[in-house]
């Protein structure tokens, strides 16, 4: 069995989900947002960041972690608020020993729907679909789980030569 961190970076919230994969099956264990509040400066934003996603790290005992990748916004300090925040997600997961797998959103929704431009709705109802039983609180928990699901599925393939 193998417990696999999701995550969604963002500033605002990143969302992170927690799956138990054993070959194809996958059951939940949890999920969850970390939010930061917008009056704080980056700095402390960022530290807040860093500090809920070592405690959720330690608290569910992962062992690999699978992220999404950045996208560009047209706003460049919007894209450069998330690249920082990105940075933080990647240095807790490195920081904790984990083996980080990063996926592009439309290979992370081809996985899950088969269309790599699946809306935010779709994604969330194939995943309480996968993981039944699990009512998920959030779109950014939503894809973190997304995220798991696709890295359990893809990474399985890739261990074995298919991808």
């Amino acid at each position: 069995m193998r417990l696999i961190l999701g995550l969604d970076p963002g500033l605002a919230a990143t969302g992170w989900g927690v799956i138990a994969a054993e070959g194809n099956r996958l059951r939940h264990i949890g999920h969850g947002i970390v939010k930061t509040p917008a009056a704080a400066p980056l700095p402390e934003r960022l530290v807040m960041l860093h500090d809920g996603l070592m405690a959720v790290i330690a608290d569910h005992g992962v062992a690999e972690a699978a992220v999404e990748e950045v996208f560009i916004n047209s706003n460049p300090q919007s894209t450069l608020k998330l690249g920082q925040a990105r940075g933080v997600v990647l240095l807790c997961a490195a920081r904790a020993g984990l083996p980080v797998a990063e996926y592009a959103t439309r290979l992370v929704k081809k996985a899950l729907t088969g269309v790599g431009s699946a809306s935010k709705d779709q994604v969330q109802a194939m995943v309480e679909r996968l993981l039944p039983g699990v009512k998920v609180v959030g779109a950014d928990a939503a894809d973190a789980l997304a995220v798991a699901i696709a890295h359990a599925h893809l990474g399985a393939s890739a261990r074995k030569g298919l991808t």
